[in-house]
C-alpha cells in the first residue's frame, strides 16, 4: 500500500475515496477513527490517511486529487445551461435539474 493524500477531516477523505473509486482506484481510509484520540495523540497524527491498494495508480489519483484541490479554490457561481438555475462553480452538476455543469 502507498499513502496519496493526508485529508483535513473525514468527510473530505470520503469524498475523495469516492472520486477514486469512480475511477476504478481501489483505496484504503487509515486512521478513520483516531479522532477520537485527539488530546492524547498529535493532531498531525489523527489526519484521515488515503492509501492506495496498488502503487501503480499513484499518477492517475494524484490528478484525480489535484483536480479536487483545485476545485476547493473556486468561489464563483455557475448558471445552469438547461433550468438557469445559479450554482457554486464547485459543483459538476446542478443542485436543482442534475444536469453536467462543466
Amino acid at each position: 500500500m502507498h499513502r496519496i493524500y493526508s485529508a483535513n477531516n473525514l468527510q473530505e477523505a470520503y469524498l475523495i475515496q469516492g472520486m477514486l473509486a469512480g475511477a476504478g482506484i481501489e483505496t484504503q481510509i487509515l486512521n478513520e477513527y483516531a479522532q477520537g484520540g485527539l488530546g492524547e495523540i498529535p493532531f498531525t497524527q489523527a489526519y484521515p490517511e488515503i492509501w492506495l491498494l496498488n502503487e501503480s495508480d499513484s499518477m492517475n489519483a494524484q490528478k484525480i486529487i489535484k483536480q479536487f484541490e483545485q476545485n476547493n479554490t473556486r468561489t464563483g457561481k455557475l448558471l445552469c445551461k438547461n433550468c438557469h438555475e445559479s450554482n457554486p462553480d464547485t459543483f459538476e452538476t446542478c443542485w436543482r435539474c442534475g444536469a453536467q455543469l462543466i
